[in-house]
């Protein structure tokens, strides 16, 4: 009689298994999100191992009644270690995949749980909707705009549960303030602001390489058209590059822009216009996103969203992720306190809780996926497009600017004296915080562009550049339909 095989083997044959004996995942006939089992047992696969995907196993694990059933990563090393950790917790054997489309094929698996590089976010989410599963997706939803819209297109016509990985979509504090800004507590919002100002590093340099052995390559690049290996890609620093990632304005930036469109008027979309000024000072390393940048955009009704990000440490450094609110007659919402106009002492803002699916971000999507109804989800998936658009069109402004000298004549705002004033204040910040020189610095200034909501492209002046943006080439194999082809 043959022995039993121990932990480490069953994990290393199930790998083998998963990778070579399965045919991938296609589109096919319309396949509607399964109803969950008679047991209210609910059974999850989490693609995306290192880093935040953790925290997503941690997140299904503590709520009732889940089982994680399945792992994706294509890194072998990642997966083995994510796999024993699982089996520990759970006392029971999940299977791993390097293929996500691989896990997709079990018919008895009900959701996914998506944690990779954000190159990977739309497709596993519109393959997933194809299959019939829920999705829970990391922040950004989309690495571009037409990937977006298809994966709104693919959720409406499966009908699964789609919710972004915007924690804060589940605060009743922050749903209620926003439902008392809309009512008119204080007047009319003028201007919704978002910070990302957190100290990160430079990346330095990694040479062109062969990827390593455990990695499979082709898979993680999936829909990304990356020339060349090299070490900053695996696992954190494709942040910083627009192939695989979108910046700190679209990362951890996500949180706060999504919190500030969530402010802005409901019957509003997307902007008609952005624009964004910045640049990647002092690193002089590989990276290519701005690690500084100042974004605005406007939308139909008048109300402006503005955005910074800033990112290089110093000493006295401010670190903000936070929100504010600007009113039309001068008062502010700024760190929980409301300023009148012309004062400088603030009273706690005090508001009831708003109206959100309860659970937190995990608890609220395991309740979706139950009941069936994606409308329960907190951070639905309109939501995340309007939130993710916000960011990539400022981006896309950024990388069809210019340079300029690095003086505060940069901002190019016309009129708007409310941009040039908050710009001004990240300018002092460089130049005498950070102590970026004038001579020999740059700014990098974008042009401001103008885009239609309804039809998502851009239009006027720039417009041509702009389109080009909307949709990133995809490899062979790994192509993000077009949004009436899904």
């Amino acid at each position: 009689m043959s022995k039993k095989p121990n932990r480490r083997q069953f994990i290393r044959s199930s790998i083998a298994a998963a990778a070579g004996g399965s045919a991938l995942f296609h589109s096919r006939a319309p396949t509607y999100a399964r109803a969950i089992g008679s047991n209210n047992r609910l059974r999850i696969a989490v693609a995306g191992l290192n880093g935040r995907g953790g925290s997503h196993i941690g997140g299904w694990l503590g709520q009732d009644n889940v089982e994680v059933v399945s792992l994706i990563d294509p890194d072998e090393n990642v997966l083995r270690r994510a796999i024993e950790n699982v089996n520990k917790k759970q006392g029971g054997m999940c299977r791993g995949f390097k293929d996500v489309r691989q896990a997709l094929e079990d018919p008895e698996l009900d959701a996914i749980s998506i944690a990779t590089p954000n190159h990977w976010h739309s497709l596993m989410t519109i393959w997933a909707a194809q299959a019939g599963k829920h999705v829970y997706v990391e922040k950004p939803m989309s690495h571009d705009v037409a990937e977006g819209r298809t994966a709104v297109a693919a959720q409406e016509k499966y009908g699964v549960v789609v919710q972004h990985g915007t924690q804060n979509r589940s605060s009743s504090g922050i749903a209620g303030l926003h439902e008392a800004i809309k009512a008119g507590k204080w007047g009319k919002l003028k201007i919704s602001y978002g910070y990302c100002c957190k100290p990160r590093a430079s990346i330095g340099f990694k040479k062109p390489a062969d990827p390593p052995q455990n990695l499979d390559w082709n898979l993680w690049k999936g829909p990304a058209v990356i020339d060349q290996y090299h070490g900053n890609y695996v696992h954190y620093n494709w942040h910083w590059f627009w192939e695989s990632g979108n910046g700190d304005l679209n990362n951890q930036g996500t949180h706060q822009l999504d919190i500030a469109r969530w402010a802005i008027d409901d019957d509003q979309t997307h902007p008609v216009n952005a624009m964004a000024i910045g640049g990647r000072f002092l690193w002089k390393d590989q990276g290519v996103t701005p690690n500084t940048m100042f974004g605005m955009a406007e939308y139909p009704n008048g109300q402006q969203v503005f955005f910074n990000v800033r990112n290089v440490n110093y000493k006295g450094y401010q670190r903000q992720v936070e929100n504010e609110y600007y009113f039309e007659d001068g008062g502010r919402i700024v760190r929980g306190q409301y300023f009148a106009r012309g004062s400088d002492k603030g009273e706690k803002v005090k508001i009831p809780g708003g109206r959100v699916t309860p659970g937190g971000n995990w608890g609220s999507f395991i309740a979706a996926c139950r009941e069936g109804k994606p409308e329960m989800a907190n951070g639905n998936v309109n939501d995340a497009h309007y939130g993710c658009v916000l960011g990539h069109l400022m981006n896309n402004s950024y990388r069809l600017g210019e340079k300029v000298p690095f003086d505060l004549k940069a901002g190019r705002f016309g009129d708007n004296q409310d941009a040039a004033e908050h710009f001004g204040r990240l300018h002092e910040v460089m130049g005498n915080g950070v102590g970026i020189p004038e001579d020999g610095n740059e700014y990098t200034v974008g042009p401001r562009l103008t885009f239609d909501p309804a039809s998502e492209s851009h239009t006027g002046d720039h417009a041509e550049a702009a389109n080009k943006l909307l949709k990133d080439p995809n490899n062979a194999g790994f192509e993000v339909p077009e949004a009436d082809k899904v």
